[in-house]
């Protein structure tokens, strides 16, 4: 893991999976650090009553189980994560595991940065194996020697 992956390492294909579980302290601190107070994320009475049946966590928190992960493959080696798209597909709720999946879709080689551009798709599925993203993200990646 340190360094992470150079440019010069990945391969268009190359898959990259790891799983967290949302726990409900994840919730709480992101409603207070993201402000969003919303009762769908923090009142279970109010949640029962939605489409959803309960509480739901935070889209951020989903995108960011997703994004983080690329901190750790191209740990010390990404000069900037320069994109990020997602679509939720599903709600997480504290207690689910997510699993995380990113393939890298392309490369565009730039020299002068001392390496390249690197395009991944990404899914996030839950325990239960049902899909609650999908995204897709680039990164500006430098070569490892």
């Amino acid at each position: 893991m340190f360094p992470g992956r150079g440019y010069n390492e990945l391969k268009v294909g190359d898959k990259f999976e790891s799983a967290m579980t949302l726990t409900e302290t994840h919730i709480v601190l992101g409603a207070g650090l993201f402000g969003d107070f919303n009762p769908l994320h923090v009142n279970e009475t109010f949640g029962k009553t939605t489409r959803f049946g309960s509480r739901i966590g935070h889209g951020y928190l989903t995108s960011n189980v997703m994004a983080a992960q690329m901190g750790m493959i191209l740990y010390g080696t990404a000069i900037a994560y320069v994109e990020h798209t997602i679509r939720f597909t599903a709600p997480a709720r504290a207690g689910d595991t997510l699993t995380s999946t990113w393939t890298v879709t392309a490369k565009e080689d730039k020299p002068k940065h001392g390496g390249g551009m690197v395009s991944f798709a990404g899914t996030c599925v839950n325990q239960e194996g049902v899909k609650v993203a999908e995204a897709e993200a680039k990164l500006l990646v430098r070569n490892n020697a």
